[in-house]
């Protein structure tokens, strides 16, 4: 069975006016920032997927080995007949639930969400020729804007995996968890993966590996705007810097200037004074009494908590009350 055409929600246009408020909002906030969403090109998701490979970064292995592990069993607890992904990307983990879903059989339908058109259109075409017996609709989209384009009906599994909700502040993730429950109906599944507050010596080195591939990850968001706006930053003339913070556990990365800095980009002059900081992202690790709280909280009941041999990532399947 072939893919079906992508159901498209989010344009290119789209994709444009949200970088250049972004940009906007962000270069002229005190202390500045950036979303972590535009390091994400093509050349950013290369650099990505090279991350994942490095030794410091333990997230992918973790997680992938919880759902070796565990597969089998999501699938007899969920039973699902769609199983719909947010953030999709290559969905190679997935690959570890399809499987097992279609050794017990009776998956009919994989639903991946994605900004990314290419992406998904590859993706997708590889999935529905390696699962032949399964419907793929894949959806150009935003998770914190489109769920409601989510398709109804059937038991239905949302997985979104990678860490990625500790993206979202906690405002921000607290408003994502409801509009989640509130594109499900009670019985519906949720599962989540969320890396787990350990030794600030195991999470630093993930985010600030030694080859500096991180390093050039972080530059990338100032490729992009270059590119995309036609900006004239030099990405050279930022260090790359990754703080644990121990209040709100989780890890800041930030672009340090490393000499006075100034840049046109919209009709904005942005200046940075020596040693001033842009935050690019906000990666929160959480306790699991506290992912379950924040489930709960948004309409869930947290049915299962997993971690690896480690200890280091979580993996919580969640129902809808």
């Amino acid at each position: 069975m072939s893919a079906e055409p992508l159901e498209i929600y989010l344009e290119e246009q789209d994709l444009g006016r949200s970088l250049r408020d972004d940009v906007r909002t962000g270069l002229t906030a005190r202390p500045k920032w950036l979303p972590p969403k535009w390091f994400y090109d093509a050349r950013g998701s290369e650099l990505f997927e090279e991350i994942t490979r490095l030794p410091e970064y333990y997230p992918t292995r973790a997680e992938r080995s919880v759902l070796q592990r565990r597969a089998g069993e999501i699938a007899e607890l969920t039973g699902a007949k769609t199983l719909i992904e947010l953030g999709s990307g290559s969905s190679e983990k997935t690959r570890l639930l399809l499987d097992a879903f279609t050794r017990r059989g009776g998956l009919g339908t994989f639903v991946p969400l994605d900004v990314s058109v290419s992406a998904l259109r590859q993706s997708t075409a590889q999935i529905a020729t390696d699962y032949p017996g399964l419907r793929v609709r894949g959806i150009v989209g935003d998770f914190t804007r489109h769920l409601d384009r989510l398709p109804t009906g059937g038991r239905r599994l949302v997985i979104f995996l990678g860490g990625t909700i500790g993206n979202l502040l906690p405002a921000e993730r607290a408003g994502f968890l409801a509009a989640m429950r509130a594109s499900l109906e009670p019985g519906d599944w949720l599962l989540i993966g969320t890396d787990l507050v350990k030794d600030p010596s195991i999470v630093v080195p993930a985010y600030d590996d030694a080859a500096g591939v991180t390093a050039e990850f972080n530059r990338n968001v100032l490729r992009v705007v270059n590119r995309e706006l036609g900006a004239d930053f030099d990405p050279e003339a930022f260090a790359h810097v990754a703080l644990w913070d121990p209040e709100r556990e989780w890890i800041e990365m930030r672009l340090r200037a490393e000499r006075p800095v100034r840049a046109r980009v919209l009709d904005l002059d942005v200046e940075f004074a020596a040693g001033e900081e842009l935050r690019t992202e906000v990666s929160a690790k959480f306790r699991p009494e506290g992912i379950a709280a924040e489930l709960v909280a948004a309409g869930f009941t947290a049915r299962e908590f997993w971690t690896d041999a480690d200890g280091l990532f979580g993996v919580t399947l969640a129902r809808a009350a």
